[in-house]
């Protein structure tokens, strides 16, 4: 039997970690939280996942600079990183843009709303 694979959610919100968390462990991952970004670089660096879901507006150390410093560690530059966020690539007014997205190197770029569905088949397309 295949060790199960381990995903790290780094998000602020409690609520909505806890519904990924519930679709990812019913696809059969197991699932481990994080509440920032600080937060999320030492779960990573304490023991590295197969995959991080990372949102981009959190506080302390937003998505993009977690994801700039996992692609730029090289024990981390190849754990799969899905950047979530409520960003719009129309909004001009915020610091969060998709083409900053874009130029952090992550693995793939989920808009919400997005479904727990959703993230569960980018993580699994990531990992697979």
């Amino acid at each position: 039997m295949s060790e199960k694979k381990r995903i790290l959610v780094v998000d602020d919100e409690p609520d909505f970690c806890a519904i990924v968390q519930g679709q990812l462990e019913k696809e059969g991952f197991e699932v481990e939280i994080a509440y920032n970004g600080i937060e999320g670089l030492e779960k990573v660096h304490a023991n590295p996942p197969d995959a991080v879901v990372l949102d981009v507006m959190m506080p302390e150390m937003d998505g993009y600079e977690v994801c700039r410093k996992l692609k730029g560690d090289e024990k981390c530059v190849d754990i799969p990183v899905a950047l979530l966020t409520a960003v719009a690539s129309h909004v001009t007014s915020t610091r969060y843009t998709h083409r900053d997205g874009m130029s952090t190197e992550a693995d793939d770029y989920i808009a919400k709303p997005a479904s727990a569905e959703e993230i569960a088949e980018s993580i699994k397309r990531l990992i697979d």
